[in-house]
């Protein structure tokens, strides 16, 4: 498979720069994988749809409760006076930070910026980049959350194609981020939205409670695995970037719990597929997910199976990234070929191009059952 078979055309104007005006206002498509139908509701009919055992008998919903981190900073060059912004992904120490940088590889070691608040830092050397897609920054006193939050702005990505603002403070984090998630992997937090949680509210997830359809947290911190574009041709000489998750006790017991029963597990997003599908342990004869912290590289495309993962919530995805690629491996699931799946979410794209849907982290949504 080629990095071309992922590609599709895409009208500028159905890329949400905005919100929906409310959160969880927003429209759903639902998708059959085996019986190739498609029907358009909005995400506040959720509780209904599943009630009504759309996904089976009491599926269990499994959300990504990664709290995003106010990481893009902007940067004077001491050296140009020029200006460029700065994503930070994970602190090495109290005072540096691994970051990604428009143009990173002209960065040299030695070069100085100057940033909120007096600020200032260096490009030093660190572990090595092999594919120069990030580089270090060395401030001169500690830089943490609580300075983030008074300093940083949200890191909306590139495609929303203007700076961060008051409403995205609120709207580029889920409802039920939580701040100490994760918390025994060390400090940590994600650099991209787990997108498709934002459209659940605290009615929404209170009427899924009432509905019967039970809910559990895992945490992967979003970070270069999710949104670093691929630049390899051929699809499987990608190599992903490492992630952070974390499984507790009590959510792996209710994820195996359900499956052990006949339930299905709807994953929340592609950040919640790729935690329990890179948590999935065999223990004799049977699977399950394993409790604890790990390190998430797996890449999934056409042609994986999915082991835990048998119903997924997500949002329409950029031309060319792992994640059009992993909700392909997922429409594909049931049939032979490798790039059936391929071909019945371009087709679905198609259709949602047609019909106005909104595209990428603030655009509509999809249900894959």
């Amino acid at each position: 498979m080629t990095l071309g078979d992922f590609y599709f055309d895409l009208p500028r104007e159905c890329i949400a720069r905005y919100p929906s005006p409310e959160r969880g206002k927003s429209r759903l498509m639902v998708l059959d994988r085996l019986s190739l139908r498609r029907k358009h509701r909005m995400v506040e009919e959720l509780p209904d749809l599943l009630a009504s055992g759309l996904c089976g008998p009491r599926p269990l919903l499994v959300f990504n409760n990664s709290r995003v981190r106010r990481a893009r900073l902007s940067g004077t060059s001491l050296a140009t006076g020029a200006v460029a912004d700065f994503l930070l992904l994970n602190p090495l120490d109290r005072h540096t930070w691994k970051v990604m940088i428009p143009r990173a590889r002209r960065r040299k070691p030695g070069s100085r910026y100057r940033f909120e608040g007096g600020l200032e830092g260096e490009i030093v050397d660190g572990p090595a980049d092999r594919g120069g897609e990030f580089r270090f920054l060395r401030f001169d006193f500690p830089v943490d959350d609580a300075w983030l939050d008074l300093h940083g702005r949200m890191p909306l990505p590139a495609y929303i194609k203007r700076r961060a603002e008051a409403v995205d403070a609120e709207r580029y984090q889920t409802v039920y981020a939580d701040r100490t998630a994760g918390a025994a992997l060390g400090p940590g937090a994600s650099a991209a939205a787990p997108t498709a949680g934002l459209h659940f509210t605290g009615e929404l997830l209170g009427a899924l409670d009432q509905a019967g359809v039970e809910q559990a947290f895992v945490t992967l911190h979003v970070g270069l695995g999710t949104f670093l574009p691929v630049r390899t041709w051929n699809i499987e000489d990608h190599v992903m970037h490492e992630e952070a998750y974390s499984i507790s006790a009590g959510a792996a017991r209710q994820i195996n719990d359900a499956g052990a029963s006949g339930r299905k597990i709807l994953a929340v997003g592609t950040t919640s597929a790729r935690t329990l599908e890179s948590a999935w342990a065999k223990e004799g004869e049977a699977g399950k997910v394993r409790a604890g912290e790990g390190r998430s590289s797996i890449f999934i495309y056409p042609g994986y199976r999915f082991k835990a993962v048998d119903a997924l919530l997500t949002n329409f995805h950029t031309p060319g990234s792992t994640l059009l690629m992993l909700v392909s491996a997922f429409a594909g699931q049931e049939h032979s070929q490798p790039l059936a799946g391929r071909d019945l979410i371009m087709e679905t794209y198609t259709e949602a191009i047609r019909k106005g849907y909104r595209f990428f982290s603030y655009g509509d949504a999809m249900l894959i059952t």
